[in-house]
């Protein structure tokens, strides 16, 4: 294990012999299991908390010839006090303090990491306190103390000499952490909070993060800690809990061919695919060798699972990959679902889940959001998350507010305290008072007024008020997607993102498996109009069987129809699906990031050759084949009289036009605010693309948040669009803003505007909103 800044303290694994005296000296595993039980006997004697830490840390200090063992404890204002210590002037004990982030302890609290130098007074983050007298100590070794995933402190050794520390030193503390956590929160003393008489935080605090799904909620916190308490940590027959472990593997794996056999399997594909996943991982070999090693060294054998859940959280916290980085919280739903059946009814966390629940984890499977109950689920705050995860995907389908990249929000969110989620501005307020929480629900009452006076406009026409009929459609993605279709009254998909079928699938699907899906897709949709974009993977989206190389800007690199493009074949079965899918239908194919005609072109070519194998075969054809091609890449713009002699239709892509047109990251939050999509040139480049799809005579759809946002979605209507793609929430909204519009007004205001030296024309188009009676 290789810390930043520190040592690398041995990398390959080696002999228990090689570590020294102790924990891994002479004896192995059994020293382990020797130092677990007599932290046992102290955690089963007599005296209050101080007294057993004492104890503690003595006897780890002496177990693995430390000069220094220290325990630090997290108070209620985020600080790491020194509550015992071995070696360390007893002047210091409750005295001394750190911040997280704040010297060598501070850091490894907030990495949630273990650490361990040689030289631990060279680091730039080493900071010397005085009152310890630690400045005779050179090396340093420590590890978080964790709970259900929350930092409770932080344990640490010190040594006079430059002592490089094995990773069965590590991980030998880290066991000696989990046991650690039990004795910080169970005792008849009470808890280290209760002897001290701290008090829990009950200031408001405000948090920021980055929208997965927009909407509103006021409730209560409930952490995502699966109803799990493990309250025994050391083993006494490490024989029976292998035994247990490996009935415990058994009763999981028939679960869940249990569930993949149920006959409503079918009509959620998606999760399918989840759930096979799951079920090869619960065969991994090298996961389950590290379970049964740690049960080996005397943990039970639901905190053998715990502790494999900690390293592996640990070491890709160190991965940058983001198929990697996205799959954790896929293991440890599996990881979880395992110790659902190793703990005992009684054992599991009673707790009773509140009516107006806001889930607060570090991160999610999608999975993991379906086993709550959903008619009590209010919002999701995510201390990770990305827009692309699986579980942004599961909770946008479902219409779940969602905040994800919400630092510290584990840390400071406490069980039942009060919470209000404002995904429309990308903040969190944790205990907010009487009058925000009074106003924000008054706000949401609004919102539900207003929301069910649009779900009247279902199926009223899409007509502006001076009679121009506009085409709304939706994007989906899922099969659980589509019964939004006909409940919003949309006119159609607009866009059918056929990549994510592929990404939570564990293997690729063959042609007879994706042929299956597209008929699905299009005989829910029935007479209305699917399009279908092809496989549009690389960048943020990967494939958890097809590894690309490592990209400095994947965005930019080798993705989406490039892809396509240089595997033919994979482009080839995705097409030979679809026609299939189509036969005797009308079929809508668009062709994803293209930069330059000739790849348009290239693409058809391959489409065209599967037209004609397929009537060799005497296959069905579709009756009519719609080809377009997704406008995201600037560079198409100045190619659009050549584009549009060749292709029925374009898309504009907004969200990644705006981004490659400005050269800003739309998921940087620091760039979120910078660039506004109703900025002239931006709009103006919008205008002209629409001028040239209307001299060819060809239809031109914009889809993107863009399309959903009825203030912006107007916008586009003024630049001469008569098609928009939004999400499944947003038609309501959108139908009800173009009905009470002049579109012909709105197009001859907004002319002039096109050349204005402003940032943003957001402001004009607002007050012309205002001014004009426009529902925004």
């Amino acid at each position: 294990m290789t810390s930043p800044g520190g040592d690398d303290p041995g990398g390959a694994r080696k002999s228990a012999k090689s570590a020294g005296a102790g924990l891994y000296g002479p004896g192995g595993w059994s020293g382990s299991r020797r130092l677990l039980r007599m932290l046992r006997d102290i955690m089963k004697g007599s005296g209050d908390q101080q007294h057993r830490l004492d104890q503690v840390v003595h006897l780890i200090a002496q177990d693995m010839v430390a000069e220094v063992c220290s325990i630090y404890v997290v108070t209620p204002n985020s600080r790491l006090l020194l509550f015992a210590s071995q070696g360390l002037r007893p002047e210091a004990v409750r005295n001394t303090s750190f911040k997280f982030g704040e010297g060598l302890v501070g850091v490894i609290a907030d990495s949630g990491r273990p650490l361990a130098f040689s030289e631990a007074q060279k680091h730039p983050s080493f900071a010397y306190r005085p009152e310890t007298g630690e400045e005779i100590y050179q090396s340093l070794m420590g590890v978080p103390i964790l709970r259900s995933g929350r930092v409770m402190g932080v344990v640490v050794i010190q040594n006079k000499t430059r002592r490089h520390y094995q990773e069965e030193e590590i991980e030998a503390l880290e066991t000696v952490a989990m046991v650690l956590a039990e004795l910080l929160t169970v005792g008849e003393s009470g808890t280290v909070e209760e002897m001290l008489g701290w008090q829990k935080d009950v200031l408001p605090s405000r948090l920021s993060g980055l929208m997965l799904t927009d909407g509103l909620a006021v409730g209560t916190v409930a952490l995502h800690n699966r109803g799990i308490v493990i309250k025994q940590v050391v083993a006494e027959d490490p024989e029976a809990e292998k035994a247990r472990l490996n009935q415990a593997l058994e009763e999981m794996r028939d679960a869940i061919d249990v569930m993949l056999a149920r006959k409503d399997m079918a009509a959620v594909g998606e999760h399918r695919e989840v759930l096979e996943t799951y079920r090869m991982f619960s065969e991994d070999h090298g996961w389950l060798s590290r379970i049964r090693e740690a049960v080996l060294g005397g943990l039970t054998a639901e905190a053998a699972v715990q502790k494999v859940q900690y390293d592996n959280r640990a070491r890709m916290e160190q991965v940058s990959d983001p198929y990697i980085r996205e799959r954790l919280a896929d293991l440890e739903d599996l990881g979880n679902r395992l110790l659902t059946h190793l703990i005992k009814p009684d054992m599991l966390d009673q707790r009773v889940l509140p009516d107006d629940m806001v889930l607060v984890a570090r991160d999610l499977g999608p999975a993991e959001l379906l086993d709550y109950d959903l008619k009590h689920l209010r919002a999701v705050v995510l201390e990770e998350g990305s827009p692309s995860s699986h579980v942004a995907i599961m909770a946008r389908a479902l219409g779940v507010p969602m905040i994800g990249r919400c630092a510290g929000i584990v840390k400071q969110a406490q069980e039942g305290d009060p919470v209000i989620v404002d995904g429309d501005n990308e903040q969190v307020i944790l205990r907010p008072s009487r009058e925000i929480r009074e106003n924000y629900t008054l706000a949401m009452a609004i919102k539900a007024q207003r929301q069910a006076e649009l779900a009247e406009t279902k199926d009223l026409p899409a007509v502006t008020h001076d009679g121009v009929d506009i085409g709304l459609s939706v994007n989906a993605g899922l099969l659980i997607d589509l019964p939004h279709l006909h409940e919003s009254g949309a006119d159609g998909i607009g866009l059918y993102r056929t990549e994510i079928p592929f990404m939570i699938r564990n293997s690729m699907p063959d042609v007879a498996a994706q042929e299956d899906l597209y008929a699905r897709v299009l005989d829910h949709a029935k007479e209305k109009h699917v399009v279908f974009r092809t496989l549009d993977v690389g960048g943020d989206k990967t494939l958890p069987y097809w590894r690309g190389d490592r990209e400095e800007n994947p965005a930019l690199g080798w993705r989406s129809i490039r892809i396509g493009l240089d595997r033919p074949g994979l482009l080839r079965l995705q097409l030979r699906a679809l026609l299939r899918a189509g036969a005797g239908r009308r079929l809508d194919i668009m062709f994803p990031m293209i930069s330059q005609v000739s790849e348009f072109r290239a693409a058809r070519a391959l489409l065209e050759r599967e037209q004609a194998r397929a009537a060799a075969l005497g296959q069905v054809l579709p009756r009519d084949v719609q080809v377009g091609a997704m406008l995201e890449v600037p560079a198409l713009v100045w190619q659009l009289t050549a584009l549009f002699r060749d292709c029925d239709f374009v898309s504009v892509g907004s969200n990644d036009l705006f981004q490659f047109t400005f050269a800003a990251d739309r998921g940087n939050p620091r760039l979120a605010r910078r660039y506004d999509v109703l900025s002239p040139a931006f709009l103006a480049m919008l205008h002209g693309i629409a001028i040239h799809a209307r001299a060819a005579g060809r239809r031109v759809t914009l889809c993107g948040e863009m399309a959903g946002d009825p203030l912006e979605a107007m916008a586009v209507l003024g630049c001469g669009y008569d098609h928009l793609s939004m999400a499944p929430p947003s038609v309501a909204a959108v139908k009800s803003m173009l009905r009470s519009l002049d579109l012909g007004h709105l197009r001859h205001f907004l002319q002039g505007q096109l050349t204005a030296p402003h940032s943003s024309l957001r402001p004009a188009l607002t007050e012309y909103a205002a001014r004009y009676g426009v529902a925004i």
